[in-house]
């Protein structure tokens, strides 16, 4: 099946998991989603995602991370912005701020994939991808 946005993809398989209350999660892989899953690791939003090879294509194998019991969740929600139809940019002077600060904004820049807060501090602008809070 062709699918026309595997990055909402992606955070939907996430979102699902982690309102299931899942361990794990398998999602299959790209360079962009593996930029995405190390920002979530890097965040504290899971715990780990691995690289498996299976045979032909490969997959990130996601860790969720939990609080004390998996009815502390740590990825309170989790959004895509800029969709294939209708791309969302970003100037460097006008980033957004997830929940004032209490969040993190995903974006795609020339300096590779980044947080918001990174995006500040190397003063460039980019598509906003997603929001994780």
């Amino acid at each position: 099946m062709n699918m026309s946005d595997p990055i909402a993809d992606m955070l939907t398989r996430i979102r699902n998991a982690n309102i299931a209350k899942h361990d794990t999660v398998d999602v299959p892989a790209s360079k962009m989603k593996i930029a995405i899953a190390g920002i979530l690791q890097d965040e504290g939003y899971i715990k780990s995602y691995d690289l498996v090879d299976n045979g032909a294509f490969k997959d990130i194998h996601i860790t969720m991370k939990y609080g004390k019991d998996k009815n502390d969740k740590i990825i309170t929600g989790i959004k895509r912005i800029s969709k294939p139809g209708l791309r969302i940019y970003a100037g460097k002077d006008n980033l957004p701020n997830v929940l004032g600060g209490l969040g993190v904004a995903i974006l795609s820049t020339d300096q590779g994939v980044i947080t918001d807060r990174q995006a500040r501090k190397l003063k460039v602008g980019g598509e906003v991808l997603a929001y994780v809070w």
